[in-house]
């Protein structure tokens, strides 16, 4: 009773026994209490080197919420809270620390570039149907920009970022991956399971 938190729109549940899992598993695996980025690639079965890494180690830079390069359970149940309680809005401003990768506030072609492909790579390497007209890497991208960069000047502030996500639904679509972690990380912990 009261264990199972539904989202409402994204009809996703958080399932607090799910979370007391993940609390032991995260002690066992981190006895000093906070997790490395090796550390969170290994905690979620993530390859060091595979098609899921640039993209775990941006969600390690968003679940870092105090910039020290570890995340305690703390930081970890802070998203999570963050993404099953909060407003899009402040979904958003989480999924632009993923994008921001360099921490400067903005995001760059460059950026952008990186973290679409592997959000690409991981839907084919799991046969999921992202991109439904067919657009290339570089195309999706050019559109997010020309969608998103409401001042021309190359790079997407938060504000534009939230802006244009919220205005323009395919944007949102193609952003939309990164709104949900704990998605991602059941996904990868039933893919490490299988293994």
């Amino acid at each position: 009773m009261g264990q199972i938190h539904q989202t409402g729109k994204y009809d996703e549940e958080i399932d607090v026994k799910a979370l007391q899992d993940m609390y032991k598993k995260f002690v066992v695996e981190c006895p000093s209490g906070v997790l490395f980025l090796h550390e969170f690639k290994r905690f979620f079965g993530v390859d060091p080197t595979g098609v899921v890494s640039d993209y775990a180690e941006a969600m390690f830079r968003a679940f870092d919420r105090n910039g020290d390069n570890t995340i305690d359970f703390l930081e970890f149940v802070a998203v999570l809270n963050l993404v099953f309680r909060g407003d899009l809005e402040h979904k958003l401003r989480w999924s632009f620390k993923v994008y921001d990768k360099d921490s400067n506030g903005y995001v760059d072609r460059s950026e952008l570039l990186s973290i679409i492909d592997s959000i690409f790579r991981i839907n084919k390497s799991t046969k999921k149907d992202w991109n439904d007209s067919q657009l290339t890497i570089d195309e999706v991208v050019d559109r997010i920009l020309e969608a998103v960069d409401t001042d021309g000047d190359g790079q997407i502030n938060i504000y534009e970022f939230i802006k244009g996500a919220q205005q323009d639904p395919w944007v949102l679509n193609m952003l939309k991956l990164d709104i949900n972690p704990y998605g991602w990380v059941l996904e990868q912990r039933r893919k490490s399971a299988h293994f």
